[in-house]
């Protein structure tokens, strides 16, 4: 039985489950867009500067070891904040807190068009991960008191779902369109519209009652400064070495403030992450699934977007339009599984998501420097999306199912950790594996690569070539690994029966 079965139904907060009726609820189709939207825009951050950071390093002089810290410095502040910006939420207001990092994040794109340098750019990348952190947990949060328990709140979470492999796809089409067809400052500028029509749009969101609580300010420094260090750690040490002694310096400061964080979570009054969200079984076994399918998922487009560019010698533009089978599969299929959890446990669904997304992963294992897109890599990016759309909405469902209506937004925001936190340790571990094995074929094969190319001796090029492909094959192996993974956890952990994945309605916690 589930920790949280014995709670009692809370009564109907103001415009939370009776949102049908709301005038809110008139406008449903509209606040979907909006979070959609909302959702959207953070998730594209992380993959649309990818494709621009060439242009970047051309124009603005970066050298390369900061060229790096364009993409990181977003993932820092993302991965490190979201805690915070989830308890924000349920202190002074989700709908408030959405605004705001709608606002922040807005702001920040307009900021990294103009700059003018490398450091404001990077200072522009760290504010816009600082909107993300706030905006995200409260986007989930909203549609849990804007759409009614059952068919409506399913399929947003459906919709919301999805975002997280659409999102990362259309970065990578909208990258390259905006890079060769305009400026890399148009990957910026494209933010600020859809910021304000997110904005304009937020009268159709309905607000949830507020924590009559404080902040929890030695655990907000704790566990904020410990998620900061254990992303910057994992992150520099898929860059630079896991031996290196910042690399260590930073995971020992992770381990500590994390520990300090921990044991001030059980002795508070009011925590900011409160412990008993990991009572139940099935909450903590969905954030430990989504922390596999995070490392698989965005190591994945890494190393194809390097295949595709390197090996194949596929534009900017070209390596965009080629991901658009994933994100119809994503989005296929996450319509599905958002109708399949009214009638099947989480676990049904999520497993056989996991087992097919797997099946993608082994099937990119099997490239050759010449394989085909339209016989290889379509159908492999296709099967992977179905799998990974069919996992993520039980996932996301069970996840925030049964919560405390006063912690939706920190449950929100572990979900999103958890998936950030997956990702960028799925990155840096599968980039050691990729490169260990490349350089076993090869030693520095990329640097190979880039001799050969600018000394036109095409047999050095074929040599490395062969040796990067076989590094992002075993990368694509221990991707398949990390979602098998998370399939055994989701079928060990994962509990729920289909009547508690719906989640009737928010309840209070004794």
């Amino acid at each position: 039985m589930s920790a949280d079965s014995t709670t009692t139904a809370a009564p109907a907060q103001p415009g939370a489950e009776a949102s049908g009726s709301s005038p809110g609820g008139r406008h449903l189709g509209l606040a979907l867009l909006v979070i959609a939207a909302a959702q959207l825009m953070v998730v594209l951050d992380n993959t649309i500067t990818n494709i621009a950071l060439p242009s970047i390093q051309t124009d603005l002089g970066v050298s390369d070891a900061n060229l790096a810290w364009i993409v990181n410095s977003y993932a820092l502040a993302f991965g490190g904040l979201l805690l915070l910006g989830g308890k924000a939420g349920d202190l002074f207001g989700r709908l408030r807190m959405f605004q705001v990092g709608i606002i922040v994040f807005t702001l920040a794109s307009l900021l990294g068009g103009l700059a003018p340098d490398e450091g404001l750019l990077i200072g522009a990348r760290v504010l816009q991960g600082v909107g993300a952190a706030i905006a995200a947990p409260s986007a989930l949060a909203l549609i849990t008191t804007t759409f009614p328990a059952g068919k409506a709140r399913n399929m947003a979470m459906g919709v919301y779902a999805a975002m997280a492999g659409v999102g990362a796809t259309v970065g990578l089409l909208l990258g390259g369109i905006l890079t060769d067809g305009l400026d890399w400052r148009f990957v910026f500028y494209v933010n600020i519209p859809i910021g304000l029509a997110v904005l304009a749009g937020t009268k159709t969101l309905v607000e949830a009652e507020r924590h009559p609580g404080r902040l929890d300010l030695p655990g907000a420094i704790t566990g904020t400064g410990g998620l900061i260090a254990l992303v910057y750690g994992i992150t520099r040490g898929g860059e630079h070495g896991w031996t290196g002694g910042l690399t260590l310096a930073s995971f020992a400061a992770a381990a500590v403030l994390l520990a300090v964080f921990l044991v001030l979570q059980a002795r508070v009054a009011e925590p900011m992450m409160p412990l008993r969200l990991f009572k139940d079984r099935n909450r903590s076994g969905s954030y430990a699934t989504m922390l596999f399918i995070g490392a698989g998922m965005f190591a994945t487009f890494y190393f194809l977007t390097l295949y595709m560019q390197l090996i194949l010698g596929y534009s900017a533009v070209k390596t965009g339009f080629a991901y658009l089978p994933f994100s119809v599969g994503m989005a296929a299929a996450a319509g599905i599984s958002s109708k399949l959890v009214t009638h099947f446990a989480p676990r049904l669904i999520a497993g056989p998501g996991l087992m097919v997304a797997a099946a993608g992963m082994f099937w990119f294992a099997t490239l050759e420097t010449d394989s085909s897109y339209a016989a290889h890599l379509m159908p492999a990016m296709f099967t992977t999306a179905l799998g990974l759309g069919l996992a993520f909405v039980p996932m996301t469902v069970s996840s925030v199912s049964g919560v405390n209506h006063l912690d939706t937004g920190i449950a929100s925001a572990l979900l999103n950790t958890a998936q950030q936190i997956g990702g960028a340790l799925g990155l840096a571990v599968l980039s050691t594996i990729s490169t260990s094995a490349a350089d076993d074929k090869l030693p520095h094969a990329a640097a190979g690569l880039y001799q050969g190319l600018a000394t036109k001796d095409f047999g050095l090029v074929a040599k490395a070539g062969e040796a990067l492909t076989h590094g992002y094959t075993m990368a694509f192996v221990a991707s398949g690994a990390m979602f098998l993974a998370g399939l055994v956890v989701a079928v060990l952990a994962v509990n729920a029966s289909k009547q508690h994945a719906e989640g009737a309605a928010p309840v209070h916690m004794g």
